[in-house]
């Protein structure tokens, strides 16, 4: 690995000598370069476990908003934890004999460098994908294709996606989509005063074919950490937007061939910023502060909570066969997640 030309992106470098610490054991490569202010940033894609495709695979990614660094922070964090674990964590070698998992920690680097929600062009990277919402969205926060020069901006109408949009869904399709089970988990902020984990769809209040799936997803983790904090969801509850990527990867997903089923369930954690801000006001006159704790014991505290679920993602991926629901009790979380979810019993 050649180390990038700038060092004063932390995330990066951290990224960087994560990978440089843990050769041997995770595999890096740069899938597209990212150039702002005479400055050039690799997006990495790294990789750790057994690259077998017929083998399940967990892929972890943040930084798609520039802003949101807390994201890219949570993944690194982890990334970190691994890399310490492997040192002496015999469970975690047998675990990743039977598991990928697959590292995009900082998707937007630009837009880091530069402190702004999209990449250097301007655009929204999660609002970058083919896909239009199916019902009205809100005016802007939903997308729009008026400039680069306000919020939300998709880019232009039939223009190819943005370098690191297609990035990672170039990482995806080949990592994941191929395999038998794969899950994915986005790491942002700002939204809300509780931590939520949503599902797709975001462009349709429509319900998505694996919803089963995903609410038994949710009842082994209930189980599992029964006093945790988690609101699952899908986003439609939330608000709807169109080109968002995770619905576009879905559906390539759900859209390919196979000669038996094949589950890619993408998942994004959503970190309540709000509350962040409701204990420290003064965040509300900063940037980052909407997005960022700012306070160091916050930060620390973030940065800790979420371990658990990163790592009971790794778990239940390797072990989905045992928990994924077939016929009656597939139709039973069918059932259930309606219920919970869109407030409806099955037809």
């Amino acid at each position: 690995m050649t180390p990038s030309p700038n060092r004063e992106l932390p995330e990066l470098a951290e990224l960087e000598r994560i990978i440089e610490e843990g050769a041997g054991l995770f595999t890096a490569r740069t899938v597209c370069e990212v150039s702002v202010d005479q400055q050039r940033f690799p997006v990495y894609a790294v990789t750790l476990g057994n690259p077998d495709p017929t083998l399940p695979a967990v892929g972890y990614f943040g930084g798609f908003h520039g802003l949101e660094r807390i994201g890219s922070e949570v993944v690194l964090v982890y990334m970190r934890s691994l890399l310490a674990r492997l040192r002496w964590d015999s469970l975690l070698h047998r675990e990743l004999e039977t598991l990928r998992l697959v590292f995009m920690p900082l998707v937007n680097p630009g837009g880091m460098w530069r402190g702004t929600r999209a990449n250097p062009s301007g655009v929204d990277l999660m609002r970058n994908a083919p896909v239009d919402a199916r019902e009205p969205v809100p005016f802007m926060v939903g997308g729009q294709r008026i400039s680069g020069g306000l919020p939300w901006y998709r880019g232009p109408l039939n223009a190819p996606m943005e370098a690191e949009s297609q990035a990672v869904c170039n990482v995806v399709a080949e990592e994941m989509l191929p395999r038998p089970f794969s899950l994915a988990v986005d790491c942002h902020s700002g939204f809300g005063v509780l931590d939520r984990i949503w599902f797709p769809y975001a462009h349709t209040a429509a319900p998505i074919e694996q919803l089963a799936e995903v609410h038994a997803l949710k009842s082994i983790f209930d189980e599992t950490y029964a006093h945790h904090s988690y609101v699952f969801e899908p986003q439609s509850r939330q608000y709807l937007t169109h080109g968002d990527v995770w619905d576009h990867l879905y559906q390539q997903a759900s859209a390919q061939p196979a000669p038996a089923p094949r589950i890619f369930l993408p998942l994004t954690l959503e970190m309540g910023s709000w509350l962040w801000i409701k204990k420290n006001p003064r965040q509300l006159f900063s940037r980052h502060g909407i997005f960022n704790p700012l306070i160091a014991h916050r930060q620390q505290r973030v940065l800790r909570r979420h371990l658990s679920w990163l790592d009971f993602l790794a778990r239940s991926a390797n072990a989905y066969q045992r928990w994924l629901p077939s016929g009656d009790a597939l139709a039973e979380h069918r059932a259930m997640a309606l219920k919970l979810w869109y407030r409806r019993t099955p037809a």
